[in-house]
């Protein structure tokens, strides 16, 4: 049998410490399958804010304390306390980086009094990245492969091909760089390389620079061992095209040998309605009226009248374009003529947000909106709808069509990224959800009105929601991916 390897899991957000969407969830289950498949995993990532150290079990661990680290001609300090995720595949200890001035904030990246990033997002991950490097050598274990996610990682591979090239602990040391999504490419200006410690001769096109501006994105991009993202039909979209690569497809291109599509898996600990602890009440296949008993809990939440025969639409979702709401805004004025009710869970946009305020109170009885994220909330929208909206201008994976098939939530997707790889258009008794290809909201009104018509048919419906709910994206096949791409990586010299 393989020896199990050591694997650092670098992130910047992972439940149950912080999340702001998809990734602090990914970050969380991906980690447990690695560790139930016999590796020693550890996270390590941003204590933020003020969290309860002790309802999440947080300790500190004496002997990393007044850790120094240079930020341009400053040092600031670090301490790193522990934690663990425990789940019934076993428990994973958990790192956390803790710096007051740069971590003291409550949200991750964004003001949320402003709804603007952070002025200073360029040091505080820089800070977070060569922390995680200047600490390697006192954790007392040293990785074989260090997977970082995002441009919030993106230097760590960089730091170890330059300035830390020499340093025996990480000689072999091999990077993956996961790209969650290519829009969020960690822009900031010369001054803010110069704060970074990286040789000046890597700024330029080659290396880190990216039309003038630094990019750590691009940075994980040139100098990690491998790259991955979350979907097959994504990794083949950006190193296909300028609209989707989004300025990096000529990169990404160059290095399609080392580029890996890996769909995300979900963890059916916790999206399962057979065993969720949140709902309140638990269903499987073949108890599909206790889904419509957590329908009437949804509807009591949102002030709306319940009735079995309208149909609920659910959305949870960062408000944005790239999410589809602008068509969804030009698809709405048809949409609240049909006999539907509509209940949405996000933040982002204050356009769209004040778009769907106006939507709720012209509609009353029709809609439900909630502006922000809850866990509890986000469980029972994905219980007690009948159908999960997500027809978004690109998606790199998307874990909530995944979340709703298990759920019976019929999902309604455009044809994209990782939307494309789960969703197929049901069809004579085979297919998951309904789809669309072109971007608009004529295409996205024809695909609602094909569910809606299909669920005026009880019994074919609900012969699509058992095909759904036995729809399986365990993580387990796709640790195995994650695997055998480490493996291949540390053969390479």
């Amino acid at each position: 049998m393989a020896k199990g390897l050591n694997i650092l899991y670098c992130t910047s957000e992972v439940m149950p410490y912080s999340k702001t969407g998809g990734l602090a969830d990914v970050s969380n289950s991906l980690p447990q399958e690695l560790n139930a498949a016999g590796h020693a995993v550890r996270i390590i990532t941003p204590k933020y804010g003020p969290l309860d150290e002790r309802r999440l079990r947080i300790y500190e661990i004496k002997r990393l304390t007044n850790i120094e680290v240079p930020i341009g001609d400053k040092i600031a300090i670090c301490n790193i306390k522990s934690s663990f995720i425990v789940s019934p595949k076993g428990k994973v200890q958990v790192f956390l980086i803790e710096n007051e001035e740069y971590f003291g904030k409550e949200s991750p990246y964004v003001d949320a009094k402003t709804g603007k990033d952070y002025p200073d997002n360029d040091e505080r991950f820089i800070f977070f990245n060569r922390a995680v490097v200047q600490v390697l050598g006192l954790l007392g274990w040293q990785p074989d492969v260090i997977h970082c996610n995002d441009w919030q990682t993106g230097l760590i591979p960089a730091y170890i091909k330059t300035i830390y090239a020499k340093d025996q602990l990480l000689q072999n040391v091999k990077s993956i760089f996961t790209i969650h999504n290519i829009a969020f490419q960690g822009l900031f200006p010369h001054s803010s390389f110069l704060k970074s410690g990286l040789p000046e001769n890597i700024y330029n096109e080659e290396g880190v620079e990216y039309y003038e501006k630094f990019s750590m994105l691009k940075a994980g991009l040139v100098y990690s061992d491998a790259i991955t993202t979350v979907s097959e039909n994504y990794a083949k979209e950006i190193a296909t095209t300028h609209e989707y690569g989004m300025g990096f497809e000529g990169l990404l291109k160059k290095r399609k040998k080392d580029l890996y599509g890996i769909l995300n898996g979900v963890d059916y600990t916790v999206w399962n309605p057979e065993r969720d602890s949140i709902i309140p009440f638990r269903y499987t296949s073949k108890e599909l009226p206790l889904k419509r008993e957590d329908k009437k809990a949804l509807c009591k939440h949102f002030g709306l009248e319940y009735n079995a025969e309208t149909p609920m639409i659910g959305i949870i979702s960062r408000l944005s374009e790239q999410k589809g709401f602008d068509i969804i805004q030009k698809a709405m004025p048809e949409l609240m003529k049909e006999d539907v009710q509509f209940v949405l869970l996000g933040s982002g946009d204050k356009t769209f947000q004040k778009f769907f305020e106006g939507v709720k109170k012209k509609f009353p009885k029709k809609v439900g909106v909630h502006f922000g994220f809850s866990e509890e909330l986000a469980h029972l929208i994905e219980a007690g709808s009948d159908m999960f909206l997500m027809p978004s201008k690109y998606e790199p994976c998307g874990l909530n069509q995944m979340y709703s098939l298990k759920y019976g939530t019929i999902p309604i997707v455009r044809a994209t990224g990782g939307l494309a790889d789960t969703i197929t258009e049901y069809k004579n008794g085979k297919g998951n959800g309904f789809v669309f290809d072109k971007y608009d909201s004529a295409e996205l009104m024809k695909a609602i009105k094909r569910a809606l018509k299909l669920y005026t048919n009880r019994e074919e419906w609900i012969k699509l929601i058992r095909i759904a709910m036995a729809s399986d994206y365990s993580w387990e096949i796709s640790a195995k991916k994650y695997i055998d791409l480490y493996r291949s990586i540390m053969k390479k010299n």
